[in-house]
């Protein structure tokens, strides 16, 4: 097989795989099951963002899903009732509302695709779409969403430090002689 079918066929596997993930996460007993359905999806959607060429946007979808739903484990394990988020659950309320607003979505956004006039290209495209598609969304604010990220991650590692009540040589029992 050439390049570009074999490109093809990973694009459909990837996209397959991408939405049976996705449906895993609605169909699975347990918010942990959930969590890594859910990164699989994404993780096959970075896939699909590297094989249509944008390379920056699939490793920070790859990287940024791995870390995220890392940390959502972690901290369901930390603060859930039920232990680590295994005991069976369901994700699916008002399953009759859910169904019938889902189709009227699906069936209004797949109309939308055949009724509306699509453009035709004006221009050809970018040398860099990866460099496009930066300055289009951030245009000169990306020193400013750097420093936000910063300040974020700095929140986050703030607030389980903070939240801990007790330090790390501050344990009960630790034949230390400490004050209790």
């Amino acid at each position: 097989m050439r390049g570009e079918n074999v490109e093809a066929v990973a694009f459909w596997v990837l996209a397959v795989a991408a939405v049976g993930a996705a449906v895993a996460v609605f169909v699975v007993d347990s918010m942990a099951r959930a969590t890594f359905a859910l990164l699989a999806s994404f993780l096959c959607v970075g896939g699909e963002l590297l094989l249509i060429g944008l390379h920056y946007l699939g490793v920070l979808v790859v990287l940024m899903m791995i870390m995220e739903m890392l940390v959502m484990a972690v901290f369901m394990v930390m603060y859930m009732m039920n232990p680590a988020g295994l005991m069976p659950m369901t994700m699916l309320h008002n399953r009759r509302g859910a169904f019938a607003i889902s189709g009227a979505a699906f069936a209004a956004l797949a109309a939308g695709v055949f009724t509306v006039p699509w453009p035709e290209r004006a221009g050809r495209p970018p040398r860099d779409p990866t460099v496009a598609l930066g300055e289009a969304i951030m245009g000169p604010k990306m020193l400013v969403m750097m420093v936000i990220g910063v300040a974020i991650l700095a929140t986050m590692i703030a607030t389980v430090v903070l939240a801990a009540h007790r330090g790390r040589y501050d344990l009960e029992g630790d034949d230390r002689g400490g004050a209790r």
